[in-house]
């Protein structure tokens, strides 16, 4: 670049040089070299300043600027520069010195002001970046929500993923072509907008209704992990034999799963641990080992009603029965007697490296052993007794009737 001149980024909306304020005019009329993406550029058609088109390649642009011999050099982008826009990486690539940012109204800002909604508060953010997917859980606890939609995800794709997770609790606004004559602003459930079509310069507003919860009602006392142990079926004379949910909730903390772990759950009765892990690695696998054939068909039933196809119930004895399963990520093995010792030594030893192993026993005996097969896989190995009691209602007093103690080991194995 010859001299020192500053590069201008101006803002500018649809309507051109006429909706620019006096100083901002007066930067892109006296320009020598105007820079900008084909549509912008567009916006300003009378002007006869040279012209670089720049597309989504930002550090073609670097490399384009670098070498332009220009002094008054302006680059028009769309509303503000600096939200969601191009001066972010250009200040960075070659240093906020170069610069000087003229903002316009942003089309966020315009879109909010469009349907009377203040953003103060509101989660922003651009799907140009990430899919709609991995913002969903943020999305489920907001007041407000404004969307850079794209071409990966239009408004209608982005309501079919938010309903197709719960979240239809958000009255929709997508807001087209703002501040030129063909502007279109439609509201609507999340629903109506799944087929509508809509010009590509959009913005996605949803605004939570009032009084309502944050999850649909069917799904209220459904929890993640910790469910209520009368959510799952039992065999009615082995009752008892689940995995409390306190324990449960312990278990999974342990286990550490990600979205996407290889879990094993080793005698997994009815299928406890197993579905609230299935819920937590929610793209990852989960193979439920059981014995016991009427276990396995409540395992089998309740992945169903928890609606869990990443969940596999796997009939048969371990360590036979998980021969041909991956290595895991994580492995819950729980039980009694000397049959647990001898699974658990053989889980650690499929275990992958940074993997994660977590035992439940009822007996003194039983953690001295598996912590004695333990510290030859790892030197920290972490182990708890834990005494729970649950509160009654009797005759106006409340009394509390103890759990059977249960002791918990866990390692990470070294990589």
């Amino acid at each position: 670049m010859a001299g020192h001149e500053k590069i201008h980024i101006v803002g500018i909306g649809e309507s051109g040089v006429h909706g620019l304020s006096d100083a901002a005019r007066q930067l892109v009329l006296q320009a020598e070299l105007m820079v900008g993406d084909a549509h912008t550029l567009g916006l300003v058609p009378e002007l006869s300043a040279q012209r670089l088109v720049i597309g989504t390649d930002l550090e073609e642009a670097v490399e384009k600027l670098s070498a332009a011999t220009q002094s008054r050099i302006v680059i028009l982008a769309e509303g503000d520069p600096l939200f969601y826009g191009v001066a972010r990486y250009l200040c960075s690539q070659l240093g906020k010195a170069r610069f000087e940012v003229v903002p316009h109204v942003s089309t966020m800002q315009l879109a909010f002001a469009r349907v009377k909604e203040s953003w103060e508060e509101a989660f922003l953010t651009n799907l140009a970046g990430h899919g709609v997917e991995d913002v969903l859980e943020t999305i489920r606890g907001a007041q407000k929500v404004g969307l850079f939609t794209s071409d990966q995800s239009p408004p209608g794709a982005v309501a079919r993923t938010l309903l197709d997770a719960g979240l239809d609790y958000f009255t929709a606004y997508v807001c087209e072509n703002l501040g030129s004559p063909d502007e279109r602003v439609t509201q609507g459930e999340l629903a109506d907008v799944v087929d509508q079509p809509f010009a590509p310069l959009n913005v996605m507003i949803l605004v939570r209704k009032p009084s309502v919860p944050d999850r649909p009602s069917s799904q209220i006392g459904r929890r993640l992990f910790g469910n209520r142990d009368e959510a799952f079926l039992q065999s009615k004379p082995k009752r008892g034999l689940l995995t409390p949910a306190e324990i449960r909730a312990m278990v999974l903390a342990e286990m550490d799963l990600g979205p996407a772990s290889v879990v094993w759950d080793v005698g997994a009765g009815s299928g406890s641990v197993s579905i609230e892990a299935a819920q937590i690695a929610s793209r990852g696998s989960v193979f439920a080992i059981e014995v016991d054939p009427e276990d396995h068909e409540l395992i089998v039933a309740n992945a169903r009603r928890f609606d869990v196809p990443n969940l596999t119930p796997i009939l048969g004895k371990a360590p036979e029965a998980w021969r041909d399963l991956p290595d895991p990520d994580a492995v819950f093995v729980g039980g009694t007697g000397r049959e647990t010792a001898r699974l658990v030594e053989a889980a650690a030893a499929r275990l992958r490296a940074g993997g994660r192993l977590v035992a439940s026993v009822g007996s003194v005996g039983s953690v001295s052993n598996i912590h004695r097969i333990l510290r030859q896989v790892s030197h920290e190995v972490n182990v708890w007794m834990v005494n729970l009691a649950r509160a009654n209602d009797q005759l106006e007093q409340i009394r509390f009737e103890s759990l059977n103690p249960v002791f918990l080991l866990s390692i990470v194995k070294p990589g």
